[in-house]
């Protein structure tokens, strides 16, 4: 994901490159920290951590792999900010908010509002690849990129969190 070579067209981000990548997946990275985090300035903050991060470190991007390295930097902040003790004594016993809309084929807002609570009751191994596969749109490889895992895992964990997902829409009390 990252490339440590420098060579024509390998250099460091660039101020304009940085504008472009806010411009083209800053609402990504906020619809992915809202959704693990459940606190619309929580995801505010984690999306400008991970563009001033961006621009602190200027690293080598490799052409494609762009919103990977967001992707994968914005969930490491949400798993230090689920983390920290602060977040379980304030957070936790507060209700969720109204989830980010993003365009989707869910025309019963029941029926995904149903879903949507079911995943994110989801243990957040399993959440993570959801968010990313399902809710990002990216691929077995992609998803297996931004976690540093193998492909096979993301499989798995996908199909387990199908199995749990559907016994709790079925009926079932936990996911």
């Amino acid at each position: 994901m990252i490339d440590s070579r420098e060579g024509p067209g390998n250099g460091p981000v660039s101020d304009e490159q940085i504008a472009r990548l806010y411009e083209q997946f800053g609402t990504d990275v906020l619809r992915v920290s809202y959704f693990y985090l459940r606190s619309r300035e929580q995801a505010e903050d984690v999306t400008q951590d991970v563009f001033v991060r961006l621009m602190e470190t200027r690293p080598v991007l490799k052409p494609g792999s762009e919103k990977a390295w967001l992707l994968k930097v914005a969930l490491n902040r949400c798993r230090d900010l689920w983390r920290s003790s602060w977040h379980k004594r304030v957070l936790l016993g507060s209700k969720v908010l109204e989830i980010i809309p993003d365009e989707d084929r869910i025309e019963d807002r029941l029926e995904k509002e149903a879903l949507m609570q079911a995943v994110s009751a989801l243990p957040a191994p399993e959440r993570e690849v959801f968010l990313l596969y399902y809710y990002q749109g990216l691929s077995t490889e992609e998803t297996a990129d931004v976690l540093g895992l193998p492909a096979g895992t993301i499989s798995s964990r996908l199909s387990r969190g199908r199995q749990k997902l559907r016994q709790y829409l079925n009926g079932g009390d936990e996911v």
